[in-house]
């Protein structure tokens, strides 16, 4: 609301009131929920903006709340953090797609995190049926066209941007790859891979940008590290001061 030997003066004049109490001595300390009023205006203390990573398990919807008349599980009944009520995914996993999910009230990078402009890379572990051997990895990488749906309806196909895959393990019956995306079309790994006739048996997210998923079980959820937070920003060119919650 000030600079900080402005905001002093005003508590040594008398004119702050904090919970209903005059305050006139330095220093007061005060959090988000606490109650200011100036001259007997209410201040409105920032939101905290606050980041949470979660290890989605299978047969999770990537919503706050399912459709009326439906009881599926959703992300935010794993999160019970003391905001959850507050905080959105960023993007979407499929059904049975597991992995990292970052939940947040910051819309602003929620927005870019997203948005095809800033192209921020997605990483995802597939185990696909089927040997998937150099040549497929290179059409693959090269870009592909999936058919474009709209209100059910086929209305072309759209070629997928260049995608970068790593092969971790090939066997006669199954391959393990790392493949990384800067799009988000639906269910787009799953049918890239089927398009080369390697569907995906299990798929995971592992990154999203330079954020990637450690420390967490199956439906385990955390908040992020004040690095980890950064560097999403910084991914997306976000000014850095915004991302620090009011000072208490």
């Amino acid at each position: 609301m000030g600079a900080r030997r402005a905001c002093e003066r005003l508590i040594e004049e008398g004119r702050v009131v904090v919970n209903g109490s005059r305050v006139r001595e330095l220093p007061v300390f005060v959090g988000p929920e606490d109650q200011i009023e100036v001259d007997g205006r209410p201040i409105q203390s920032a939101e905290r903006l606050i980041y949470v990573m979660l290890n989605k398990p299978t047969r999770t919807l990537t919503t706050r709340s399912d459709e009326p008349g439906a009881d599926r599980r959703t992300v935010a009944d794993l999160v019970d953090h003391p905001a959850s009520s507050r905080l959105f995914p960023v993007g979407r996993l499929d059904y049975d797609t597991t992995g990292l999910v970052i939940m947040t009230n910051d819309g602003a990078l929620a927005h870019r995190l997203t948005h095809p402009r800033y192209g921020v890379p997605k990483t995802y572990r597939a185990v696909v049926r089927g040997l998937l051997d150099d040549e497929n990895v290179r059409e693959l990488e090269q870009g592909i066209y999936l058919a474009e749906r709209r209100e059910g309806k086929t209305v072309g196909a759209k070629k997928t941007a260049q995608v970068e895959i790593s092969v971790h393990r090939r066997d006669r019956d199954r391959t393990t790859i790392d493949i990384t995306l800067r799009e988000g079309r639906n269910r787009q790994v799953r049918r890239m891979l089927a398009s080369v006739n390697c569907p995906v048996k299990k798929l995971e997210r592992i990154a999203m940008g330079p954020v990637r998923l450690k420390g967490l079980a199956r439906g385990e959820w955390r908040e992020l590290e004040r690095d980890e937070i950064r560097a999403l920003r910084k991914a997306v060119a976000i000014d850095q001061k915004r991302s620090r919650g009011p000072r208490t």
